[in-house]
This record gives structure tokens, C-alpha cells and sequence, in this order.
């Protein structure tokens, strides 16, 4: 069956995370994102991930379309505004979001706690919450300060949001890690959620007297896969095309995510988007299914930047061909609990699997052929099907294998099962080692030249599924 499909990804380029950064590299944060733009974009195709398109955050378009969804759901009155007080830099003179706050943490005294989230511990934080809270420009400890923000009440659309996934579940099956998570979030209650915030480097609010602020990268960032598609379209000579997806309801969006990022892709945007659809003739598609992983970790840790723990993507492929790494990543994905690559795994599975088992099969199969029947399939209509002295390998138990194989594989591939779905086929090759180990075509090359062919011709259509 031939589908329609559109692959759409980008870098998301705002937030706190790259303003620190610039600062600590005293350069401007576009000078960071063109940077890691270009690295990630370059890492995804030595990877052998091809996009129909790859965005970023900072285009034009991407804040166009963001601006236009603000000023969307702030005129049809959804969006609250709220006067609170922050924390402030007095030295710097500027409120401080939360990563630019550090203290200790009040769960666990952590004395390194983020403003956002204590890493020792995991627990969410505000920056209000830390004990002994320190300004991370200055050192300073900051004060209190009133300012005034944009929410989006998310509460609201709760039991919506409940039904929504309910619903979503029955027809496509989602997955029980993604389902637990939401059912987290619902029994705590969703909250309003602050749009925009105090910083120099994002989308701008659009509305006066809100000109110093920016759009929270929350909200923005999902609406990325909006503009993604907007700028494909634009590539293609036809603008309008992306309306195509977006705005047909015959559209199955599926997003391809971590689990830390559950929320904001099963709660938050589809909220902005049942908001949008209450007040336009214009009706976007919610996702279909969101079928997160869990994290993958390192040698039994976590990954880590600061500690220096892992590996980076392009000092791996300088080491070893991209397919080794996508195979053991595919057959050890974390898709419902946390899984960690291991070095001795991966050996394993080049060796053993990748090497003994696809390379062996595939080789000594192609090398037969080119070999004995210059290059070319043999032909095996008419042939007499013999029974081989190898329990189970007879060449019905091989085309029934290579039949339930790409029927079994491919039913995994459609349910997001991937891993096993990789298992189907490998379990093929495995069976196809067996087949042309019990059918022993070397020999019937001499006495059975008829049944010698029907025996590669049987190994190379299952090279080839």
C-alpha cells in the first residue's frame, strides 16, 4: 500500500540552555544555534536519517507561525494574564529564568539545584523553591520583583484532553508507558501554564507593551512541526501544500519522541491546538499516536555532558560504519522501560549477528550466484521441489518463513514495535543460514544443477525481502 508520507524534524533553537551558553562562549546565541544547526543537521546524515525537511526554530516563518497562534488564542480571550512576583538580578538588572537560578534543592538538599529541576533527585522545582537561591550571572542572591505574564489554561481542556486520548488510544493502540504518564499529569491536575517570560533571545509577544518579552519555548517549539511543513511546502513551488496535512482531517500524525518530552506532545499541543480549532474555521489534526521511548543510558548511567559520560554521535561513526550503531539501537530500544547501551553489547551484535548471521547469509548467497550463475538469478520454474535432509528446511518452510517474516515485521513496524519487528527479520536470515547450510548448493551444483538453482533462487528472495 503506497502512502503519502512527510518526514519533518528541526533543531529547537530558544530557551535558557543557549543563552547560557553565549554567554559562557561570549558570543550571541544565533551564533550558537547556527553552530549546533549545522552539526546536528550533518550528525543526522551520517546517521543515515534522511528528512523530507530539517527546520530550526529561528527562521522567520517558524516565528511567524508561533506569533500568529499567540495572537490567535489572545483574541478570542483563552489566554490569562497574570501579575506575579520573580526572582531578580539587582547587579544585572534583569528577572532571572529558571536555569539562570541555582540553590539547594528542598527534597533532597542538593546545594547544585537548577531552577527547573534538581538533577540528583529529579524533582521539578521553581526557581522560588530553592533555598539560598544564587544568581548564576553574578553570584548574587536575587530578590523579588512583581512582572507580568500570558497563561494558557490548560486545566480547562483536561477532561477534553482525557477523552481525546482515550479515544486516540482505542483506534491506534497507545503505548502503557505514554498512557501512565498522562494519567500522572491528569490525577495531579493540569495548571494553568505561562506562556511568556522574561528573555532577550525567542519569539517576541507580539502585543504592546509585551514588546521586552519572549514566547516560552514550550509553546513554540511544538509549533515547529507547524513550520517545518510550512517551509517544505515553500520548496516544492505549491506554499499551500502543507495545508494538505495539517488541515485534512484524513492526516495520521504520528511524533517519533523521548518520554521527557510526553507532555508537551499528548497534553500541551494538542491543547493548542483544540484551543486554535474552537475559534478558526481552520481545524489542525491532533497526533494519532505519540509513541514515546523511555531514556536509553551508558554503560549504566546516565548520559551526561558535564561529566563527560557517553559518546558523541560523530566520534562513533568515525569509529564504526552508521548501520552497526541503527541496528543495536533498534534491537535494544528503550520502548517501555529504560534500557543502556553497552560497548560489550554492541560488539555482540555486530559480530554475531550483523557479521554471522545477515553478512554470512547475504555473502555467501551473492557470492554463489555471481559465481556459478554469472551473476543472475537462476531460474526455478518447473523445478521438482525436493526434500532436503535438514529438518524443517525444506523450501516451503522457506517461503513460508520469507512470507510470515515481512508479515510479522511489518505488523510490529505498524504498532511501533521496532525491536521486534528487527527480530522478525534477523530470525529469517537465521532461518535462511539453515536452509543453505541443510541444502548444501555446492554439491548439488554437480549432482542436481536443476535443484541447486531452486535452491539460490530461494536464498536470494530472501536476501532480498
Amino acid at each position: 500500500m503506497k502512502r503519502d508520507v512527510l518526514f519533518v524534524c528541526g533543531s529547537d533553537e530558544h530557551g535558557v540552555p543557549i543563552t547560557i551558553t553565549a554567554e559562557q562562549e561570549k558570543t550571541t546565541p544565533q551564533a550558537i544555534v547556527d553552530r549546533y544547526h549545522a552539526l546536528n543537521k550533518a550528525a543526522f546524515d551520517r546517521f543515515g536519517m534522511s528528512f523530507d525537511h530539517y527546520s530550526r526554530t529561528s527562521q522567520p516563518l517558524h516565528h511567524e507561525t508561533a506569533k500568529e497562534f499567540f495572537l490567535k488564542l489572545h483574541s478570542a480571550g483563552i489566554l490569562k494574564e497574570k501579575k506575579e512576583k520573580q526572582l531578580y538580578d539587582e547587579k544585572a538588572k534583569m528577572f532571572l529564568p529558571d536555569r539562570y537560578v541555582e540553590g539547594t534543592c528542598p527534597v533532597c538538599q542538593n546545594p547544585e539545584a537548577r531552577g527547573d529541576q534538581c538533577e540528583r533527585c529529579g524533582t521539578y522545582l521553581n526557581p522560588a523553591d530553592l533555598i539560598n537561591p544564587r544568581s548564576k550571572i553574578t553570584g548574587e542572591r536575587p530578590s523579588m520583583r512583581e512582572t507580568t505574564h500570558w497563561y494558557f489554561p490548560l486545566g480547562v481542556y483536561q477532561d477534553k484532553l482525557k477523552d481525546y486520548i482515550a479515544k486516540a488510544d482505542k483506534r491506534d493502540g497507545w503505548k502503557e508507558n505514554v498512557l501512565q504518564y498522562c494519567r500522572g499529569w491528569f490525577a495531579e491536575g493540569l495548571q494553568d501554564r505561562a506562556v511568556t517570560r522574561d528573555l532577550d533571545w525567542g519569539v517576541r509577544v507580539p502585543l504592546k507593551g509585551f514588546e521586552k518579552k519572549v514566547l516560552y519555548v514550550w509553546f513554540d517549539a511544538v509549533l515547529g512541526y507547524i513550520s517545518a511543513t510550512k517551509e517544505w511546502a515553500a520548496t516544492t513551488g505549491a506554499p499551500g501544500r502543507w495545508k494538505d496535512y495539517w488541515l485534512d482531517q484524513s492526516t495520521k500524525y504520528v511524533a517519533f519522541i523521548g518520554k521527557d518530552n510526553i507532555v508537551f506532545h499528548c497534553i500541551v499541543f494538542p491543547a493548542m491546538l483544540m484551543a486554535w480549532n474552537e475559534h478558526s474555521p481552520d481545524k489542525y489534526i491532533l497526533p494519532a499516536n505519540v509513541p514515546a521511548n523511555e531514556f536509553l543510558n551508558f554503560e549504566g548511567q546516565k548520559f551526561s555532558k558535564s561529566r563527560g559520560w557517553g559518546i558523541d554521535v560523530d566520534d562513533f561513526i568515525d569509529a564504526f560504519p552508521a548501520d552497526t550503531l541503527r541496528y543495536t539501537l533498534a534491537m535494544n530500544l528503550p520502548e517501555n522501560r529504560d534500557a543502556d547501551f553497552y560497548w560489550k553489547d554492541f560488539q555482540a551484535r555486530t559480530n554475531n549477528e550483523l557479521a554471522d548471521i545477515l553478512g554470512n547469509f547475504v555473502n555467501r548467497t551473492l557470492t554463489f550466484a555471481h559465481r556459478n550463475f554469472a551473476g543472475m538469478v537462476p531460474r526455478a520454474e518447473g523445478i521438482r521441489k525436493l526434500s532436503t535432509k535438514g529438518a524443517g528446511s525444506t523450501d516451503a518452510s522457506l517461503e513460508h518463513e520469507i512470507a510470515s517474516a515481512g508479515e510479522s515485521a511489518g505488523e510490529m513496524f505498524e504498532r511501533y514495535r521496532f525491536k521486534e519487528g528487527a527480530l522478525a527479520v534477523m530470525n529469517l536470515l537465521r532461518f535462511g543460514n539453515k536452509y543453505f547450510n541443510d541444502n548444501e548448493p555446492w554439491k548439488l551444483l554437480k549432482d542436481n544443477p536443476g535443484r541447486c538453482a531452486l535452491t539460490i533462487n530461494l536464498c536470494l528472495q530472501t536476501a532480498a525481502s
